[in-house]
Formats: structure tokens, C-alpha cells, sequence
């Protein structure tokens, strides 16, 4: 779906932006998310600083760093004389927003909280750096993209699924979150979905009793996930060979390259419904 600028100009005035008609020329993204949507947005040779957590596309490594979502140096951000900060709704701590705003720096929230939020951004992105066309493609072509996936996946049969985010306090998320929307899509049902935390930790008393189908770990924060789980084999997940890490940034970022994470995540859930059909267990 194309948005015009006009259409887009009414829509930020009113979710609380403020829209110039002069294109932002420096950039500062203080989230890695942002940047990599800033660079699909047609926006990354504007960026003229980063969080240190940017590190795609190639091209993010080599901006310089202004610090993180919590710490920012304050002094090296108004050097760069920004037209704009991007800033993450969900992950930009509010002290460094009103930090931001208190030295009169022009900061935009960028909000990811849906799966289509995404495409979203990218067009919100494109509108303040003037990269419209290039913007309102690579949103186009993700919409579409998650509309095939979800219409290839909705007649799945259903099947449980825990979403291991760390091990040690052992973290989860619950269903407001991108990844475990990823899950539904692919006919999943994110056992701590009902959970009022975003990101609550879980016992493992709590997992055990709800012996969910799947165990699904990302790769970056739990080492040897299947080693781990085999400690309790009276899991379903466990006795089906249903344990599986999934690639972190592709799945926990909100950016276009969920689309390849969600690909992927299906596969993975199609793979597990193959396991627990062999014998009939299917829940």
C-alpha cells in the first residue's frame, strides 16, 4: 500500500510529531533497529551518528558512536547538529529522551510494537529524510511479503511454543511483543502470551507445567539449548526432539529482516508438527 506524502504529513501531525517540509540531512539513530530501517528507508548516507549497537548494514559500522539507549554523550550528539534523533518508543530510555529535548535537539519516536509497525517506520523515516520512493518500495515489498506468509501459514494446526530470550535468569516474552506476533503467524501459540509483562521472567516450574510443544531459544543468549533442556525429559518438547535456536536479530529485531526470521521460524514449527505427528502428539 502506497501513502502519499500529503496523507503522511496529517498522520504524524497527529500521532504527535511534528512534520517539516525540509527533508532531515543529519541524522543521529540511537537504536539499532533505526538504523538498519533508516538504510532501507533510502536514509543511511544522512546518518551521521549511531548507538553502539548498530552494526547492519555493513555500512553502520563505520559511524560514529554517540552511545546507547540509556547513556548517550550528550555533547558529542550536539557536535553532529542534527536535524533529527530517532529515538525507539519501546527501548529509548525517557531520561535520555528528556535530556534530548531539554538542550532543544528535534527528536522523533519511532514506534515498532505490531508487525506491520515496521512498514510503518520505514515510510515515517523516509518522510523525514525525504526518501520517499526509496522508502514506500522496500515497506511495499514487505507487506506484501508478510501478507504471503500469513496466508501460507493460517491453516496450520495449532502447537505450543516457549520463547527462550535468556537462560539464566530464564526470560520470555509475552504476546504484546513482535516475536511472539511472529509465532501466531506461523500457527504457534506463545505459552505466556496472557503474561501483563513484556518481557517477564518465567520459572521453570512455570514451563514444565505448561510443557509446551516447542522450545524455541535465541541463538545469541542461550549457548547449547538443546544440552540444557535435555535435563528435563518428561517435556514434550524434549521427548519430540522439538528444541531449536533461532536467529536472534532476524526474529528479535523489528526490522524488514523479519520477514527471512519469520520464513524461518515457520519452517521450524512446520518441522516440529512433523516430530509430534510421527506418533500422534500432536497437542
Amino acid at each position: 500500500m502506497r501513502v502519499s506524502r500529503a496523507f503522511f504529513v496529517l498522520w504524524f501531525a497527529c500521532s504527535g510529531g511534528v512534520a517539516v517540509a525540509e527533508p532531515a540531512l543529519r541524522i543521529v539513530s540511537l537504536a539499532p533497529n533505526l538504523t538498519e530501517l533508516a538504510f532501507d528507508a533510502g536514509a543511511g548516507q544522512h546518518i551521521v551518528g549511531v548507538d553502539e549497537y548498530s552494526d547492519h548494514p555493513d555500512a553502520a559500522r563505520r559511524i560514529p558512536r554517540v552511545g546507547n539507549a540509556f547513556r548517550v554523550d550528550f555533547e558529542r550528539v550536539i557536535a553532529f547538529k542534527p536535524d533529527v534523533i530517532l529515538v525507539w518508543d519501546s527501548g529509548t530510555s525517557q531520561q535520555v529522551i528528556d535530556q534530548l529535548r531539554a538542550v532543544k535537539l528535534r527528536v522523533v519516536e519511532i514506534a515498532t510494537y505490531q508487525l506491520s509497525d515496521v512498514a510503518r517506520a520505514v515510510r515515517q523515516i523516509g518522510l523525514l529524510a525525504g526518501t520517499e520512493k526509496v522508502a514506500d518500495q522496500a515497506a511495499d515489498h514487505y507487506e506484501r511479503a508478510l501478507n504471503e506468509l500469513r496466508e501460507r501459514y493460517r491453516s496450520r494446526t495449532p502447537i505450543s511454543v516457549f520463547l527462550e530470550v535468556n537462560d539464566q535468569p530464564l526470560y520470555t516474552v509475552n504476546g504484546k511483543q513482535i516475536m511472539s506476533q511472529a509465532i501466531d503467524l506461523c500457527g504457534g501459540h506463545n505459552i505466556f502470551a496472557d503474561l501483563s509483562e513484556l518481557a517477564p521472567a518465567v520459572g521453570i516450574e512455570a514451563v514444565l507445567a505448561a510443557n509446551p510443544d516447542v522450545i524455541l531459544s535465541i541463538d545469541d543468549t542461550v549457548p547449547k539449548p538443546r544440552e540444557h533442556w535435555q535435563q528435563w525429559k518428561q517435556l514434550l518438547a524434549i521427548r519430540h526432539d522439538n528444541v531449536f535456536a533461532m536467529p536472534a536479530d532476524d526474529l528479535a529485531r523489528p526490522t524488514l529482516r523479519l520477514i527471512h526470521g519469520i520464513e524461518v521460524l515457520c519452517e521450524t514449527l512446520d518441522k516440529a508438527r512433523s516430530h509430534l505427528a510421527d506418533d500422534g502428539s500432536a497437542s
